[in-house]
């Protein structure tokens, strides 16, 4: 997906809203805020936004001289994320259709994104568990993944968010078990989960874990590593979480499914759905 006019203004609130998450100074905030203008007006729409993402990241880590601005609330998301998985598994457990609640509420993780520009909370995330088991969600897709899953020999499963990994352990429980493969990002980018996060999240004790390579919060595949190109070559099913995964790999491959929150208008246009719906759709379109 390329980058949108929308995107442009985003990517100077990103990081604002960055360097106010860092720490920093009103002085060191302007100067960044100010650098990433700059670079704004110089932008390659041609490329998919998550690039831009991580050169922000970048100025902001380098302001700070921290490369990981996040980890506080990372930390925080992984806790409360915790907190709330007895129970979400009880409602998998309990329900008329396993597998359907489990992608509800691993989309509703999906909410738990500090670059988005929406005011994360406690109350968001429950408000958002509430709405995703009840929104629309589109029943023909939803038989194609839980058939696609059936029939695959090699899923990859690539994460996003810390915090919402936790989730997808509950998608995870529902894929045949020796067949799924769960990839991070390869380094701090945003509130994006990395190996650190989802052995926290319990993942690595579910399935195998591995990591992009890249400090890129989407798949841009020329940068990530020989291991991570290898598995997803490998991959009968990929399952895509977060609106990064889809903005990089939306043109990319066939069989490849996407879960998220729909949190702009860009992302919205592009895969036709609405700022607020919780989003299931399959490449290529």
């Amino acid at each position: 997906m390329k980058t949108g006019p929308g995107c442009l203004d985003c990517f100077v609130r990103q990081a604002a809203e960055g360097m106010r998450i860092a720490g920093a100074d009103t002085a060191a905030q302007e100067q960044v805020v100010r650098r990433v203008r700059e670079l704004v007006d110089c932008l390659d729409l041609d490329a998919p936004p998550p690039l831009m993402g991580r050169t922000i990241h970048h100025l902001i880590a380098e302001a700070i001289g921290n490369p990981d601005p996040y980890r506080r609330i990372k930390e925080a998301s992984n806790s409360f994320a915790l907190e709330l998985y007895p129970g979400l598994a009880a409602r998998v457990a309990a329900s008329a259709d396993p597998f359907e609640t489990a992608v509800r509420l691993a989309i509703a993780g999906n909410i738990i994104d500090f670059s988005s520009g929406l005011s994360v909370s406690r109350d968001l995330v429950q408000k958002t568990i509430t709405q995703s088991l009840t929104q629309e969600l589109d029943r023909e897709m939803l038989d194609q993944l839980r058939l696609a899953a059936a029939a695959a020999n090699r899923i990859l499963y690539i994460g996003d968010n810390a915090g919402e990994a936790v989730f997808d352990r509950l998608l995870l429980g529902q894929l045949p078990k020796g067949k799924a493969l769960y990839a991070v990002r390869g380094g701090p980018i945003m509130n994006d989960c990395t190996r650190q996060d989802a052995a926290t999240a319990g993942i690595e004790a579910l399935v195998p874990v591995i990591d992009t390579g890249a400090d890129i919060a989407g798949i841009i595949l020329e940068r990530c590593s020989a291991q991570f190109r290898a598995a997803y070559a490998r991959a009968d099913l990929i399952i895509a979480k977060g609106q990064g995964n889809y903005e990089t790999l939306s043109d990319a491959r066939e069989n490849i499914f996407f879960l998220f929150k729909v949190k702009c208008a860009t992302v919205a246009a592009s895969c036709g759905k609405s700022r607020g719906d919780i989003a299931l759709v399959r490449a290529p379109f």
